[in-house]
């Protein structure tokens, strides 16, 4: 190595020295910690297992800090009773469209002309509500059936084997796919919907490639390999493109508002394409991991499943037709299932993982709800994580690493809301849809779709673990901050449509 290559490495690594350790913590503001390495700081260890890394940095400087991550400067609030103040402040202090936009351009490839989420969601709001929300449950629960009930049929009478995760993923992504997309033809035949399993079905395989390397697109740390399966996105663009989607029946108002707000963008029709790409993640891509956790659970609680299933033996009870020849879930039932919600919400506390960041637009003032105040420094990211806090606290839940399916029960069996930390009640006492001004918009659309799933699978198929004693695996730790946790390896099932 010549000389001036090394001093030209030196004269870099004191440059980092330098930018990493000029800042020093003014008064007032949160801890500061740098970490030991110039510029990158806890990056390693933050990418690493953010839950664990996180979980340290509280026990050492309390609930709230600042830690140096790549450059980035990244205020983290773990406070719960604090968490209001953040996610209601308005835009001009705290502002979440930046990361959001950086993450459509990085992951989706998606640059809209004069976008603004806020405008977004005032206009897609109205389709995920009232009647459109109803006729979007109606449609999933039709299409649940066609995928599920029908890959099934036609595989036979006899036990099907596959994962936990690719059985609750595919079916709950093509269904979803065909009810905020569309169908093949209507009215609907046997030949249209073996058509909307296969399309349906080359959609999933095609977006699972791309879910898969998610994580590294959004840290920018792909690998050779992993470039050259980044091609997939190109087929998943031809897929969605608005000419080819043109043809579908009963699309949803949720797309046909959607696709009228990026032409009054002036979206060509290739960034629309992307941006249906995006939107398939957004609507679909935690749904299906959910139901394999709530599935997973509930095969590894007996009392758990005996719970659920009896409930729904209830609901079928007073059914006026039998589950075979139901073409609908009403929204009375599904509002009628408190177990099941239960079971429901105890599984996001253990595995709805999402960052709630915002962009500090101006040095600001924070008040906590125990009457301190921090400042935050404009540049700065804030940055929440309900996984740790409220959602794995054991001063609010008791054993809160341990799934209670009964725990969102109150002993007269309604809905129980009261959990409370240093001795007040918590207000976000679990967090998995997001809070304040981007709250998700589809969780009812969610709840009901996951709902739905759930209750085919327990009311038509026998389902069970190919080896009842496996343990529940460990989450994929890079899917940290993303919504819903994956697991970092599948578990084998059979299944078999009941007679």
């Amino acid at each position: 190595m010549s000389w001036a290559v090394l001093l030209g490495l030196l004269a870099a690594l004191l440059l980092l020295l330098l930018l990493s350790r000029r800042r020093a913590r003014r008064p007032g503001e949160p801890p500061l910690d740098l970490g030991s390495i110039p510029w990158l700081g806890y990056a390693l260890e933050f990418g690493k297992d953010a839950a664990s890394f996180l979980t340290r940095m509280k026990e050492k400087h309390g609930d709230i800090f600042t830690v140096l991550v790549g450059g980035r400067y990244v205020t983290v609030l773990l406070d719960p009773h604090s968490y209001e103040t953040v996610v209601w402040e308005p835009r001009s202090k705290l502002d979440f469209h930046a990361y959001a936009v950086f993450l459509m351009e990085r992951i989706f490839d998606v640059q809209l002309p004069h976008y603004n989420p806020s405008d977004e969601k005032a206009k897609m709001k109205p389709t995920l509500l009232h009647r459109d929300l109803q006729a979007l449950t109606e449609a999933m629960y039709t299409n649940l059936c066609t995928v599920l009930l029908g890959d099934t049929t036609e595989a036979g009478s006899g036990w099907q084997e596959m994962g936990l995760l690719d059985f609750s993923y595919s079916f709950m992504l093509r269904a979803g796919y065909l009810t905020l997309y569309g169908v093949e033809a209507l009215p609907r035949t046997p030949e249209s919907q073996a058509q909307d399993r296969i399309h349906s079905a080359d959609v999933f395989h095609t977006f699972r490639q791309l879910d898969l390397l998610l994580p590294k697109l959004a840290r920018g740390s792909l690998s050779v390999g992993d470039k050259d399966q980044v091609c997939v996105k190109g087929h998943l663009w031809k897929l969605l493109s608005p000419a080819r989607l043109a043809c579908r029946a009963h699309r949803s108002s949720w797309l046909d508002s959607y696709l009228q707000h990026l032409e009054e963008m002036g979206a060509s029709e290739e960034m629309q394409a992307r941006a249906l790409a995006l939107q398939l993640w957004a609507t679909q891509g935690n749904m299906g991991p959910a139901a394999f956790w709530l599935l997973l659970f509930l095969l590894k609680n007996p009392e758990a499943l005996a719970a659920v299933r009896g409930e729904l033996e209830q609901i079928l009870l007073q059914a006026e037709q039998p589950v075979s020849q139901m073409t609908t879930l009403p929204q009375k039932v599904l509002d009628s299932m408190p177990v099941l919600d239960s079971v429901l919400s105890e599984t996001l506390r253990l595995t709805a993982a999402p960052f709630i960041t915002r962009e500090v637009m101006v040095d600001l003032a924070l008040p906590m709800a125990d009457g301190r105040e921090f400042t935050l420094r404009r540049g700065d990211r804030l940055l929440l994580f309900p996984f740790l806090s409220p959602q794995k606290d054991p001063e609010v839940y008791t054993d809160p690493e341990v799934f209670q399916y009964n725990r969102f029960l109150n002993p007269d069996g309604t809905e129980k809301k009261d959990f409370y930390k240093d001795g007040k009640r918590l207000k976000n006492y679990s967090v998995p849809w997001g809070a304040g001004h981007n709250q998700c918009l589809g969780r009812a659309y969610a709840t009901s779709s996951i709902k739905q799933f759930v209750f085919l699978v327990l009311t038509r198929c026998d389902l069970e673990l190919t080896s009842p004693d496996a343990e529940i695996p460990e989450f994929d730790l890079s899917r940290y901050g993303f919504g819903l946790m994956q697991p970092e390896r599948d578990v084998p099932i059979r299944y078999r449509l009941r007679p």
